[in-house]
């Protein structure tokens, strides 16, 4: 049958609708993004099964890994200026007492107030060319000696403290700050004692270490060592107190060490000691055992100590202490096993005359076993127990002079200048 022209034109669109939806299926699956942009997108909806309500929301993208991970508690961003250590979960680092990873705004309290000290002093030496006006009159050449230390600004008067060693024998002393600034320092005072000296500089505007309590620190609280190792000014270590009221070293007559293994180097003498805040807790002495392999192991004067000793010397110019005139020794295993002490003990192995000891009938070989009732653990700890009355006290003595025991009680008098500077 002849197909009308109606019919020819119904044919013609279906098969033209038919084409037009294969292309778009083809078109949908090779380029989607040609019917989804700017087509409103539906929001997520809470739970599943729900119908999303409300208007139409803008289009929810996955969010990156990294987005994530900042929101556990472990990512957290760091506080500003401190540089957290990612290998450890906050929660873990605060149980294990890690509080902060840097210790620079302790650095940038302490340091200004910490100096280099430069001494020189001059050395004379014999050669053997005889003078020829007097052949019997030896010849010398003189040389001169450089020494560094460091020390530390204790107020805004100029005033420094340091090792006496530092210092001791010096001829010139300058010192420079941690600004560049350069000038000439006095002795104020010294104290060979506890290793200790106080010097002055005339300059304005100076930086002032804030002091610390050595009382109330603890074994496993965090130091920095800061002075002038090798000549390296502004030089900051780091590392814990291990241990503190060391005595018995022999590094001065006066001992209550604060031990650290913070890095304590040659120069280093005479510089801070500070706390996770700053403030001055000791001042670098020695370290110890480095001839031996030791490593770690260095001592500071604790500030309670430099505290008393800078006071006396600014009001005396010294410091004053009880003296009675015995030199004393240890007592070797072998006198320990003839007398049969009870205690630790020293000998008397030598008086000073007109001393107040020699006065009271005290001799050489005599054994001391207590000052004023406290056993002495050696021979510096009978003197600190000494030195620790005032000039005009009496102490009382006991011991063993052979097999007889003694007590006697002896006056206390101020060193004079020869003890004092032994």
């Amino acid at each position: 049958m002849p197909v009308s022209s109606i019919q020819r034109n119904l044919l013609f669109i279906a098969g033209s609708i038919a084409a037009g939806i294969v292309i778009a299926v083809l078109v949908l699956r090779l380029w989607p993004d040609v019917f989804l942009r700017g087509a409103p997108v539906q929001a997520i909806p809470h739970s599943a099964g729900a119908a999303a309500e409300g208007p139409a929301a803008a289009p929810v993208l996955p969010a990156p890994q990294a987005t994530l991970a900042s929101q556990t508690d472990d990512m957290r961003p760091a506080p500003a200026g401190v540089r957290e250590d990612r290998s450890t979960p906050i929660n873990e680092r605060t149980a294990m007492g890690i509080t902060q990873d840097t210790f620079a705004p302790a650095v940038r309290a302490a340091a200004p107030a910490v100096v280099s000290v430069y001494v020189q002093r001059t050395e004379r030496l014999p050669i053997s060319v005889l003078d020829p006006f007097d052949p019997t009159r030896p010849r010398y050449r003189e040389r001169i000696l450089e020494g560094l230390g460091s020390g530390v600004i204790v107020d805004d008067k100029g005033h420094i403290v340091t090792n006496h060693h530092v210092i001791a024998g010096s001829d010139k002393i300058s010192v420079e700050l941690a600004d560049g600034r350069r000038t000439p320092a006095t002795v104020v005072g010294r104290d060979p004692g506890t290793d200790l000296a106080v010097l002055k500089i005339e300059l304005k505007n100076l930086p002032v270490m804030t002091l610390g309590r050595s009382d109330r620190i603890a074994v496993g609280d965090v130091v920095l060592a800061i002075g002038t190792p090798l000549g390296l000014s502004q030089t900051v270590t780091h590392g814990i107190i291990s241990a503190i009221g060391r005595a018995q070293l022999g590094v001065a007559v006066y001992e209550n060490f604060i031990q650290t293994d913070a890095a304590i180097s040659v120069g280093n003498s005479g510089g801070a000691l500070v706390n996770t805040r700053g403030e001055l807790l000791g001042i670098n002495t020695a370290v110890l055992g480095k001839n031996l392999g030791a490593e770690g192991i260095g001592v500071a004067i604790p500030v309670d100590l430099v505290r008393g000793v800078m006071r006396e010397i600014l009001q005396h110019g010294r410091v004053i202490r009880g003296w009675i005139g015995i030199v004393v020794d240890e007592i070797n295993e072998a006198e320990l096993r003839e007398v049969t002490l009870p205690h630790a003990g020293v000998v008397i192995s030598n008086l000073y005359r007109n001393s107040p000891a020699l006065e009271v009938g005290l001799a050489r070989g005599d054994m001391i076993e207590t000052v004023n009732g406290a056993a002495v653990r050696g021979a510096r700890d009978a003197l600190a127990r000494i030195a620790s009355h005032k000039p005009g006290s009496t102490v009382t003595i006991t011991g063993m002079r052979g097999e007889q025991r003694f007590s006697v009680k002896v006056r206390v008098v101020e060193p004079p200048v020869q003890a004092q500077n032994r």
